[in-house]
């Protein structure tokens, strides 16, 4: 680029320099052809009086083009200077934006697929509709003061949408908060059994005990994603059941079961029941978020974003589809430790199987649904504003969603709560508890026996909880 710019300006010097004395020649011969001079006849001969003025080089235009020159000139080494400034600092500028590439790399969902575009106010006023018919059905089941309170709240919310048609001021944001929390009033507000927390002795998780259960998977040490636990429906009979992924970590397509303790803990007795033909089977497990409620399995479908349960007994296959929730990865735990198709966890309480994952219309943070397990239908649906990435695992414990992070390899600590009794969120949890490796690929709370069971890469943990 210099080599080219100094040649230019070479050229470009010579090029001013050459018309420079074309046009001053011109001007001379221009100047003699105008003048004419008039002879005087003088001893036979014809005297002319000429002026040599004439033939005077013309300085003052000389010096008036050289000064154009010689500033182009300057302007032209200026610029070449800039493009040399410029050739140093581009590849440092490329790769800054190489490295800023990379470190956002794993969000770019939130720019490509519009996470933060602007809400449409008819959108706002269709999902307040939507709340406010929820909060109206459960008022006339059973009115209360938090119903009448939770209908009024919805009106007055309906009012700000409408005032924000007129002034065309708002903060969307701010609105789409507002009808988290009140959505989640209205979930809260729908029936529920009685007997949902027949079994709760205090609302808040407060112990959890070292290790009473610690061994390998009955497989091998190399899987280190899976589930195991014991059957969470009350009163169920006391089966041990066990799930390793076994293809690339991400699929499976056998449960095993055990009819004892004592036969899970010595690896005998077993039966390797099969959920589906193959591991790419439209019915096959896809991710560890597996869990066993009343003889029946509840997982993630093959690569989609859908539920499906499988009755041991009759052999049967349901299916539920959890509207924009993320998978492949997307909205996996990722605290300090990723683990891969992690994107949708299931856990088992009093009654209900709950149902765990993150969207992007909620930002990526943590959705929580519960399920009817017998129609395998959505019956309640609270959002929380815990981002799922910054989450090791979750489980759920009467109602009441857990989540837990990574303080070392060998502790992991639950810190922080959401209790769909009263939507209200916890951050100040501090309870502590041992593992034996870095990675936890299922955590999940049995109601029946008030157990833990994590499987911890390839080992299988149990803990006592005291709430």
């Amino acid at each position: 680029m210099s080599v080219l710019i100094k040649a230019g300006l070479l050229a470009f010097r010579g090029y001013l320099l050459i018309m420079l004395s074309y046009l001053l020649v011109l001007t001379v011969i221009a100047t003699v052809q105008a003048q004419r001079i008039q002879g005087e006849q003088t001893n036979d001969s014809c005297v002319c009086k000429l002026s040599s003025s004439i033939w005077a080089f013309p300085t003052v235009k000389f010096e008036e083009v050289a000064n154009q020159v010689q500033t182009c000139e300057d302007n032209l080494i200026q610029f070449n200077k800039k493009v040399k400034d410029r050739n140093v600092q581009l590849p440092k500028m490329e790769l800054t934006l190489k490295n800023i590439t990379a470190r956002v790399k794993q969000f770019e969902y939130l720019n490509t697929k519009g996470l933060y575009n602007a809400l449409h106010l008819r959108q706002l006023m269709e999902e307040l509709d939507e709340i406010y018919y929820t909060a109206s059905d459960a008022h006339k089941k059973s009115p209360s003061k938090e119903t009448n309170d939770l209908l009024k709240e919805l009106t007055r919310a309906k009012k700000d949408i409408q005032n924000m048609y007129k002034s065309n001021v708002f903060n969307l944001e701010t609105m789409k908060t507002r009808l988290r929390d009140l959505n989640n009033r209205a979930q809260t507000c729908k029936t529920i059994p009685e007997d949902f927390r027949s079994t709760c002795h205090q609302r808040i998780m407060s112990t959890i005990s070292s290790p009473v259960v610690t061994k390998l998977n009955s497989i091998s040490k190399s899987y280190i994603s899976g589930a195991w636990g014991r059957d969470a429906k009350q009163n169920s009979k006391e089966r041990y059941w066990e799930h390793c992924l076994v293809s690339g970590h991400k699929h499976g397509n056998t449960i095993r079961m055990y009819n004892s303790y004592e036969d899970f803990m010595a690896n005998k007795n077993y039966k390797d029941e099969s959920i589906a033909s193959s591991y790419s089977h439209k019915n096959a497990v896809q991710g560890s978020g597996t869990i066993l409620y009343d003889n029946t399995v509840f997982y993630q479908c093959y690569s989609t974003a859908e539920i499906c349960s499988f009755n041991i007994t009759t052999q049967a296959t349901k299916r539920v589809k959890l509207d924009d929730a993320g998978i492949d990865n997307k909205f996996p735990f990722c605290y300090y430790s990723c683990r891969d198709w992690t994107d949708i966890d299931l856990e088992a309480d009093q009654g209900a199987v709950w149902v765990i994952y993150a969207t992007e219309e909620n930002h990526g943070n943590i959705v929580v649904s519960r399920l009817d397990p017998l129609e395998l239908n959505i019956t309640h649906t609270w959002k929380t504003n815990l981002f799922k990435r910054s989450v090791t695992s979750t489980f759920i414990v009467c109602g009441v969603l857990y989540a837990t992070r990574y303080v070392n390899t060998y502790q992991e600590e639950v810190f922080y709560a959401f209790d769909t009794t009263t939507g209200q969120e916890i951050n100040t949890l501090s309870l502590a508890f041992e593992k034996v490796s870095a990675g936890i690929a299922n955590l999940n709370y049995n109601p029946v026996d008030r157990r833990l069971y994590m499987y911890n890469d390839a080992y299988l943990l149990a803990y006592d909880t005291f709430n």
